[in-house]
């Protein structure tokens, strides 16, 4: 498994559910349709994605400040 950072290629809109795929070892693309039924159900997934989108750190970000 890969650290979590969103990456700087091959991301729709923030990058989420591509670092999301990338930490569990799937698609990026299973990664969006999972999330896209998800909102079928009642509860804060956009919230969630948002909150994600902010907290975790961009790829370049993250290389340049490890140890």
């Amino acid at each position: 498994m890969s650290s979590l950072a969103r990456p700087t290629h091959g991301r729709m809109i923030g990058g989420v559910c591509a670092a999301l795929a990338r930490r569990f070892g799937t698609s990026a693309t299973t990664m969006r349709v999972i999330f896209l039924l998800s909102c079928l159900l009642p509860g804060p997934q956009f919230l969630l994605y948002i909150a994600l989108w902010v907290l975790l750190p961009s790829e370049d970000k993250a290389a340049r400040t490890a140890w």
